[in-house]
């Protein structure tokens, strides 16, 4: 543990908040890279709640989860926002391989390590994904019964979006046209000798076939993007960008990342959660249905919230629309 130095956060910062560089191990040995945010008047005698954040998908720890962590550190809680394995700073010799089972057992690598700490107390710990990372903590949640409380924000099921597309859009024939493409990538790999990159969430051109690009944006958004597209754009690339953050057009995530999510799928178990679920995506959030599937699916206790007039993108960084409010009741009645 150490202090921040060479600060590379993309938000407002808030200089009452100590906020300490930190590194903790996973069960796989990947050492991830963390920020341990501190309460205002902390004290070390004491015994506080905590809260493991991470996302979104393809973000580091110094954009939406940083902010995520800032603000709860400033409403009386220790936060520690962290990079999945092999993104951002956190290790893997081999980068930006996204993983269903190792996403997943960073959140309770971030547990051991909050429980580590001699001023959090071991019953009060829980957890929060942003974007993609939303599917990863509820299944974190479903089995590591240590978290006592899970919210999402504007959660992606990772697996259902890569396998069947968003709403559900991906044919059987592009589907199987996939799985070639993936195979490809495999043998091309194998003959250059080096790590191949590509999409995650594989788009198909006019002709039916997938898309290859070596940067998730294009350099300049075209006048006729959709706004999905011009939201994360202007997120990413324009005001969070950050230059360990592939969806802030660095880089791309090594491109057979979907096998791993086509093989094993997220969220399988999710009503054997036993803590308190908070639910929260934007009502105008392209990603909406698939965070009211997931609470269907969750048992009580359970809450839903639809943030009124709010896209996906803004329950990254929009201070006026993300329920900071609600997000401190939550964990404060559910962490006491």
């Amino acid at each position: 543990m150490s202090k921040l130095v060479n600060d590379t956060r993309v938000f407002k910062i808030n200089p009452e908040i100590d906020v300490q560089n930190v590194r903790f191990e996973n069960r796989y040995g990947f050492i991830l890279a963390g920020h341990l945010y501190l309460p205002k008047n902390f004290k070390d005698s004491k015994k506080y709640a905590a809260i493991a954040i991470s996302g979104p998908f393809g973000a580091v720890k110094e954009q939406a989860s940083g902010l995520y962590a800032q603000t709860l550190a400033e409403r009386g809680f220790v936060t520690v926002a962290f990079d999945q394995s092999m993104t951002g700073e956190s290790s893997g010799n081999r980068r930006d391989v996204a993983s269903p089972d190792i996403f997943v057992e960073d959140y309770s690598a971030a547990v051991d390590f909050l429980g580590k700490q001699k001023f959090v107390d071991r019953e009060r710990i829980g957890a929060i994904g942003i974007c993609g990372l939303g599917s990863h903590v509820l299944t974190a949640a479903a089995i590591d019964v240590r978290i006592k409380a899970v919210a999402t924000s504007v959660m992606y099921d990772m697996s259902e979006s890569m396998w069947n597309g968003l709403n559900n859009s991906k044919t059987e024939e592009e589907r199987e046209k996939e799985k070639d493409y993936l195979a490809q990538m495999r043998w091309e790999e194998v003959d250059k000798g080096h790590q191949v990159k590509g999409f995650h969430e594989l788009p198909f051109d006019e002709n039916g076939n997938p898309v290859r690009a070596n940067t998730l944006f294009p350099d300049k958004l075209p006048a006729d993007a959709d706004p999905v597209t011009t939201d994360f754009y202007n997120y990413y690339v324009g005001r969070a960008y950050h230059p360990r953050a592939m969806n802030s057009n660095t880089n791309m995530w090594d491109a057979t990342s979907p096998w791993g999510y086509y093989n094993f799928p997220l969220q399988q178990r999710i009503e054997k959660i036993r803590a308190p679920k908070l639910i929260v995506t934007g009502e105008k959030a392209h990603s909406r249905y698939m965070a009211e599937e997931a609470y269907e699916r969750l048992t009580d206790p359970k809450e839903l919230v639809i943030v009124p007039n709010a896209t996906h993108v803004d329950l990254y960084d929009q201070m006026d629309k993300i329920p900071f409010d609600k997000f401190e009741s939550f964990f404060k009645e559910n962490l006491k």
